[in-house]
């Protein structure tokens, strides 16, 4: 068992959450083993697949090393659920405080999200380990940068719409990671394998 510090760094270490969106618990455990297998220590598996709960205890037992989350969390049932899988963090696209709670409660690392200034703050001060800016493809890194000048404390997740030769900026610009869906899985096994190891290489 690890403490939330430690899974919060563990989290942001690479600087990539890969997000593998599919329709049910097979299909998941295949396009994250590809993400796994090719390098990537973190991976997001939203609740919008009816099968991610599945998934993550799958996953949890053949990759006991990764760090692996629950996205989409809206409510605290949602947030328990996840736990009892195995998630080590909680993503939400919006700031719940009941959310961020639970997830302190069980020793697990919360990112809710944020599109604002305020909400921003707002998650820091309910007790957030990470905030997810969301959606990303409606700011720019200089957003983050600005952001960051007022409130330099703010550990921020970009996500939505980051292309992976993209996320080097984000991180010049303060973010301390990014979440990839889609522009990171897209294609075959073994060209999201090379675009995973090629971003890895650049960013390490």
């Amino acid at each position: 068992m690890s403490y939330r510090f430690e899974t919060a760094q563990a989290v942001v270490r690479q600087g990539v959450v890969g997000i593998v969106r599919t329709p049910d618990a097979e299909s998941a455990v295949a396009a994250a083993a590809v993400l796994l297998d090719a390098g990537l220590h973190t991976v997001e598996l939203p609740l919008t697949n009816p099968g991610a709960l599945r998934a993550i205890e799958q996953l949890g037992a053949r990759y006991p090393e990764a760090v692996l989350g629950a996205g989409t969390v809206l409510d605290e049932s949602a947030a328990v659920l996840a736990i009892r899988a195995g998630a080590r963090f909680l993503v939400s696209p919006n700031l719940n405080t009941a959310v961020i709670r639970t997830a302190s409660r069980y020793g697990v690392v919360s990112v809710p999200g944020a599109g604002t200034v305020t909400e921003v703050v707002q998650a820091l001060e309910a007790g957030a380990d990470l905030v997810k800016v969301f959606p990303a493809s409606a700011i720019t890194p200089q957003w983050v940068r600005d952001l960051r000048a007022a409130v330099p404390q703010a550990p921020l997740v970009p996500t939505g719409g980051i292309g992976p030769d993209e996320v080097s900026d984000w991180l010049a610009a303060g973010a301390v990671a990014c979440g990839l869906g889609s522009a990171l899985t897209k294609g075959t096994p073994e060209q999201a394998r090379e675009r995973i190891t090629g971003l890895l290489g650049r960013l390490h």
